[in-house]
């Protein structure tokens, strides 16, 4: 009986240990979450000196990356900072980077790529 149980173990521990991988982490769960200044299909599109709850929407979202990229206070105004940001997040995303926040871009900001290989601008 005992035996039978080690084995029954064993077996489960090595499929939660195979199947791991396999099951997706999205770096966006907890931002989206977070992020509530507007409802999540609210998507204007929103360019440099843009203001009001849609802009700190994209910001707030645009900090559920992780590393290089700077934080952005989530002020309601779409500034220089933002725009290189939004850039990077853009391009990131094999997206033309525009700084627009647009379909595609609210899309991204929604659900963040894991990993960027491109060196954040300085």
């Amino acid at each position: 009986m005992r035996r039978n149980r080690l084995l029954t173990t064993a077996a489960l521990l090595g499929a939660a240990v195979a199947l791991g991988p396999a099951v997706p982490h999205t770096a966006s769960a907890a931002p989206a979450r977070s992020c509530s200044y507007v409802a999540a299909g609210y998507r204007p599109t929103l360019a440099y000196g843009a203001t009001g709850a849609a802009v700190r929407q994209a910001q707030c979202l645009s900090n559920a990356w992780g590393g290089e990229p700077p934080k952005v206070v989530p002020d309601g105004f779409y500034g220089a900072v933002m725009q290189r940001k939004i850039e990077w997040i853009q391009t990131c995303h094999g997206l033309p980077a525009s700084g627009v926040v647009e379909g595609r871009t609210w899309h991204a900001l929604y659900h963040p790529a894991l990993d960027c290989y491109v060196p954040y601008p300085s």
